[in-house]
């Protein structure tokens, strides 16, 4: 999970709808289905994000799938918060027909609209993509596994834990697809190798935007290429260190 920096307020019609927030659930999902200015609040998350998800860094746009603009402090449990930029995200899948899909072949949903997420959850365990450091706390494995990251203290083990089964995000799709993205880096990695070519331009590949996207898995690819990463982040992306 990649820290997303905040940019601006998200336009002015969101900014108008905060300024008298919703005080019960029953107002902030009313008033949160007629806000008619979704698609400019939502092409502001997704830039920021570099159009990826908040939560599992899947470039949806590239696997026929939408987004949808999550409440990362749910409606039911904040409702003061429904139209706090501060508090909102692109998420993936789409509230409507990719849900539709994934239940009919019986995928478990993750991210936003896992069913842990959506029931009332522990904002003091789960671990923020708003939050500076969110990505110190997980590592990804070869097999597609998202896992707590070494070294963390028992409360942020907890914390990472938590995050990881709240918004599955080992779910059966997520892990296909990380294991595929592993398998394509490290195939790569050894052609570069053997054929003596740079690591630090195949690193910036995945790791430096391009037209204002970033690759899928962003985080994934930071840690396989360890130092190298960095350095190339450095040199081409340093906003994104």
């Amino acid at each position: 999970m990649r820290s997303i920096q905040k940019q601006g307020g998200g336009g002015h019609r969101l900014g108008q709808a905060n300024a008298n927030p919703p005080q019960t659930h029953q107002q902030a999902t009313s008033r949160w289905g007629s806000f008619g200015h979704k698609n400019a609040v939502m092409q502001n998350l997704l830039d920021e994000q570099f159009q990826l998800c908040c939560y599992s860094e899947l470039r949806a746009d590239e696997e026929g799938l939408g987004y949808h603009i999550e409440h990362v402090e749910n409606k039911r449990q904040n409702p003061s918060r429904t139209f706090d930029y501060a508090n909102l995200a692109a998420s993936a899948l789409d509230s409507a027909q990719d849900l539709q899909v994934f239940k009919a072949q019986g995928d478990v949903v993750f991210g936003g609209h896992a069913p842990g997420k959506q029931a009332a959850c522990d904002m003091l365990r789960l671990v923020s993509c708003h939050r500076p450091d969110c990505r110190r706390f997980f590592a990804f494995l070869s097999d597609g596994r998202v896992v707590p990251a070494a070294g963390l203290k028992p409360g942020e083990q907890d914390q990472a834990q938590y995050t990881i089964d709240i918004l599955n995000l080992n779910s059966p799709f997520l892990l296909t697809r990380r294991r595929q993205w592993w398998d394509e880096l490290d195939a790569l990695y050894e052609e570069h190798l053997q054929k003596n070519w740079s690591l630090a331009d195949l690193a910036a590949v995945d790791l430096v935007p391009v037209n204002s996207k970033l690759s899928r898995f962003f985080s994934l690819s930071r840690q396989f290429f360890g130092p190298v990463a960095e350095s190339a982040l450095q040199q081409h992306a340093p906003a994104l260190i």
